[in-house]
C-alpha cells in the first residue's frame, strides 16, 4: 500500500513561506493544507489569507484551503472564493482545541452539535459543487461525541475525513486515543485520514501498523520540530543525511528571510523565530538551553549569534 503524507495546518506556522521553504530542502509531504481561514460575520476575505493561498505563491506546492466557521453563508462565500483561485477543495476545521474558537461553537466545539452540521453541509452540497473534505477531533468533551456526527456525514459526499485522535479540551496535552480512532475507522462511513503524534519514524510505523488499512498519514507539529521526518518515512529510513546541519541552516535562512521581509521591526521577527524554535530545539541536543538562548535575542545580530552557535554545537555533537 502507498503512503501519502499530508502537512497538517497550524495556524501561524505553516504559511506559503514556511510550505515553500519546506519543499525546497526537504520535500516528503503530498499535499500541504492551509491554515484556516475564518470571517468572523464579515463577508471579505483579509489580505493575508489570500495571500497565503494565491496560487503564484503555491506554485510548486499541492495546497487545499480550509475554512473555521459554523454558519453555511460563510462557508459558501469561501468556497466561491477558492474556487474563483482555482481552487476545488475545502477542507472544514472541526478540530480546532483552543477556548477562544470553542466558545463560539467553532472547531472541535461543533462537533457536538450535529444538527447544525447537517444544515451547513446540507446547503454547502446543494448550492456548491466544491468538494468538501472534514478535519476533526473525536469530540471536545469525550471521544463519542464524533460517533453522532459519521450517521450525518453519510448523507454527503466527503472526499475524506481527518481525525486527530484526541478530544478537544485535551488541548495537545496527553497521549492519543488509539483505541478511540480504532472506533471510528470502523463507524465512519469515508475514506479516514490518521492526524496525531507522528513525531519520528518509529511512531509512524507503530501506528501503520496498528492501523493497515489507513494510507494517508497527517503530520502536524512532528512537521515543524523535525523537518527531515516525511522524507525519512518515505525512504524508510532512521538515518539523518550526513549534511544535516547545512540543510537545515539554509531551510532557516530562507524562512528568517521571508519574515524580515513581512515583518516589521527586531521584536516581531525574532519572536516569530522564536515559536518556531520551540519546536525545532526538540530535534537538537540541550532544548531548554536552545530556547533560552533564543529568547535571550532581542536584536537581529543576537539572534543570528545565537543560531550560528547552536547549529555550529550541533555539528560538533554530529
Amino acid at each position: 500500500m502507498s503512503t501519502t503524507l499530508l502537512s497538517s495546518p497550524l495556524q501561524g506556522f505553516t504559511d506559503f513561506r514556511f510550505r515553500n521553504a519546506f519543499q525546497k530542502y526537504f520535500g516528503g509531504i503530498d499535499t500541504f493544507y492551509s491554515p484556516y481561514i475564518r470571517l468572523n460575520g464579515k463577508m471579505e476575505i483579509k489580505p493575508a489569507y489570500e495571500k497565503d493561498i494565491l496560487q503564484k505563491n503555491n506554485d510548486t506546492l499541492t495546497v487545499i484551503p480550509q475554512i473555521m466557521t459554523n454558519d453555511a453563508d460563510e462557508f459558501l462565500f469561501v468556497a466561491n472564493y477558492v474556487q474563483s483561485l482555482g481552487y476545488n477543495e475545502l477542507n472544514w476545521n472541526l478540530g480546532c482545541p483552543y477556548p477562544m474558537v470553542v466558545n463560539r461553537c467553532m472547531g472541535s466545539g461543533l462537533i457536538s452539535d450535529a444538527k447544525r452540521i447537517d444544515a451547513i453541509l446540507h446547503r454547502v452540497h446543494e448550492e456548491s459543487d466544491i468538494i468538501v473534505s472534514m478535519k476533526m477531533r473525536m469530540g471536545y468533551d469525550h471521544n463519542e461525541e464524533i460517533l453522532s456526527v459519521f450517521p450525518v456525514l453519510e448523507k454527503y459526499p466527503l472526499k475524506n475525513v481527518a481525525i486527530h485522535a484526541r478530544i478537544g479540551k485535551q488541548l495537545y496535552k496527553g497521549g492519543v486515543d488509539l483505541d478511540g480512532f480504532e472506533c471510528c475507522l470502523a463507524a465512519c462511513p469515508h475514506k479516514l485520514y490518521y492526524n496525531g503524534d507522528i513525531t519520528t519514524v518509529a511512531s509512524f510505523k507503530s501506528l501503520q501498523e496498528r492501523f493497515p488499512s489507513i494510507d494517508h498519514w497527517m503530520i502536524g507539529r512532528g512537521l515543524i520540530a523535525d523537518p527531515f521526518l516525511p522524507q525519512m518515512i518515505k525512504s524508510n529510513t532512521t538515518v539523518y543525511p550526513k549534511n544535516r546541519i547545512e540543510v537545515f541552516s539554509k531551510f532557516h535562512d530562507t524562512l528568517f528571510s521571508e519574515f524580515e521581509q513581512s515583518l516589521s521591526g527586531a521584536k516581531h521577527i525574532t519572536l516569530k523565530m522564536l515559536h518556531y524554535w520551540e519546536y525545532f530545539a526538540t530535534a537538537f541536543s540541550n532544548t531548554n538551553k536552545i530556547v533560552k538562548k533564543i529568547k535571550k535575542a532581542n536584536t537581529i545580530a543576537a539572534y543570528d549569534q545565537a543560531v550560528r552557535e547552536i547549529l555550529e554545537t550541533e555539528y560538533e555533537l554530529n
